[in-house]
């Protein structure tokens, strides 16, 4: 591994083509964009052309949903050489991808799923980021999932999971904020609890995002990561808390669904910026005890 990750540390978004014109025009620049590197391992065409364009202007981050990371099998060479072609293509300041399985064999599942938390899953995480950060030449940042159940099979908290890989590996984590809260409140915990023990100083990144609330087959309330809506104002608070202990961190707006207009997006991740710039400011005199 050679190349850290360095995204500035402000906010970023999503980038969606649908966007391109107005980013073009925008007279505020955005501080960086991540794109999903799976769009992107085709030769050319028009969307090429855009992220070239981007990549002359902005900080760019590039996120895997498709490494399957989490998997007992091989992780596919084939997909892994595409992925090295990119990165070496647009040379991205991060790269991140999830603690999750998304395929089986040859069959590509359309989903993020959990894992079990235990020794040999660890073992085999480890494993295969190592693989990834040698064949990249570049440190990966790695995902806290969403989840919806436990695993009887688990023998390790998710933060100690999460904090003896990145020992392991010497990979960043990349801490989704939504993804604790949704994790959190369908298992019954507490989202604060969970970020106070999380290992902030190996994050290099943190992903903001949306939710719905719906209810489970017997009634019981249950949130699904849809990045379809702006972040609630409960993951705002505890982005807040987070912020407060660590100050600024690259931060990116996710919203893959009902993608709103450009100028929605980017108040979000203005909303986010004010929060950033709030924990760098040094309080004046007047204002210190």
């Amino acid at each position: 591994m050679s190349r850290a990750s360095n995204l500035p540390a402000c906010t970023g978004v999503g980038f969606k083509p649908a966007h391109f014109r107005d980013i073009l025009a925008a007279a505020e620049p955005i501080g960086f964009f991540e794109v999903h590197a799976e769009n992107y391992m085709g030769a050319g065409g028009p969307p090429h052309a855009q992220l070239g364009v981007l990549r002359e202007r902005y900080a760019l981050s590039v996120h895997g949903v498709g490494l399957s990371i989490g998997s007992m099998r091989p992780l596919n060479r084939d997909h892994l050489v595409r992925l090295k072609m990119l990165c070496d293509r647009y040379a991205p300041e991060s790269f991140s991808e999830h603690l999750a399985w998304s395929s089986h064999d040859d069959v590509y599942l359309n989903d993020l799923l959990p894992l079990p938390y235990t020794q040999q899953t660890l073992g085999r995480v480890a494993e295969h980021i190592d693989e990834v950060q040698t064949a990249l030449g570049r440190q990966m940042l790695l995902e806290n999932p969403s989840t919806y159940i436990r695993f009887a099979d688990s023998t390790i908290s998710e933060v100690d999971f999460l904090t003896e890989v990145s020992k392991r590996t010497g990979c960043g984590l990349l801490l989704d904020v939504n993804n604790v809260f949704v994790s959190a409140k369908n298992q019954g915990a507490q989202p604060l609890s969970y970020l106070d023990s999380f290992p902030l100083d190996r994050v290099k990144e943190i992903h903001l995002g949306g939710h719905d609330e719906e209810t489970d087959d017997v009634g019981a309330p249950l949130l699904i990561d849809t990045h379809g809506s702006p972040v609630a104002e409960a993951v705002w608070a505890l982005y807040a808390h987070v912020i407060a202990r660590t100050g600024p961190i690259p931060t990116l707006i996710e919203w893959d669904n009902d993608v709103p207009d450009w100028h929605t997006l980017r108040a979000e991740a203005v909303a986010a910026q004010d929060i950033l710039s709030g924990a760098s400011r040094v309080p004046a005199a007047s204002e210190r005890p």
